[in-house]
This record gives structure tokens, C-alpha cells and sequence, in this order.
């Protein structure tokens, strides 16, 4: 009496070779820009953008932790939106701030020479015009 296991070669042969299963694309869960969200309110808080980027990430963590991920994909699209925009706004705002400082410089410079070439012609005049 044979009590192992049928070999290999007692086995019928496969009639049909099985098709591996079409993968099915998963798209990954949205991210909720948290991390960029918390920076923009702490350092580059710029009429408030920063917060308002932190509240829509917190509701996107918060949809994509109950398994609504469409919600959780719109509330990431918006924190999104309004950091990208407080970023922006955080680093354009203060070089066009330098920019209109130096052009304002240059401007009264020009101006403060110009005032010396006049003062000096009008009191640096010939004694000749008195007499």
C-alpha cells in the first residue's frame, strides 16, 4: 500500500493554461499636501492663504481616512490651489517690494541731483547782476 503523495507524473496535464488576470489600475489615494500646508501657515502666512490651505487639508486627510476618496481628491485640489497661491504670493509680494524700493531710490537720486544743479545755478550766480 503506497501512502504518499501522487507524483508529477501521475497527474492528468493542464487542459487549459489559465490567463493571468488583467491588472487592474488602482489610481493612489490624493495626497493632502499637509506638510506644505502647515509651512505655509507658519512661515508664509500671507492674507491667511496658509490657513485656509491647512483646513482644506485637514478635510482631505479626513475623506481619504473615511474612504470617500472623490471628496477627499476635491478637498486636495482646493489646499492645493491655495498653497500654491500663498507660496506665490509669499515670494512675489516682497521682490516686488525690493523692486519698487530700488526703483524709488534711483528715482530720487536722480531727482536730489538734479535739485543740487539747480539750487547751485540759482544761488552760485555772477556778482555782476547786482550792480
Amino acid at each position: 500500500m503506497d501512502t504518499s503523495y501522487p507524483r508529477e507524473d501521475h497527474l492528468p496535464a493542464p487542459t487549459h493554461k489559465r490567463e493571468p488576470s488583467p491588472a487592474v489600475r488602482v489610481s493612489p489615494p490624493p495626497r493632502d499636501h499637509l506638510v506644505w500646508s502647515i509651512f505655509n501657515t507658519i512661515y508664509m502666512n500671507f492674507c491667511c492663504l496658509g490657513f485656509v490651505a491647512l483646513a482644506f487639508s485637514v478635510k482631505a486627510r479626513d475623506r481619504k481616512v473615511a474612504g470617500d476618496v472623490e471628496a477627499a481628491r476635491r478637498f486636495s485640489s482646493k489646499a492645493r490651489c491655495y498653497n500654491a497661491l500663498a507660496t506665490a504670493a509669499s515670494v512675489l509680494l516682497p521682490l516686488l517690494l525690493a523692486a519698487l524700493v530700488v526703483t524709488g531710490v534711483i528715482h530720487l537720486s536722480k531727482l536730489a541731483q538734479e535739485s543740487v544743479g539747480f539750487f547751485s545755478y540759482q544761488f552760485g550766480g555772477s556778482d555782476d547782476e547786482d550792480n
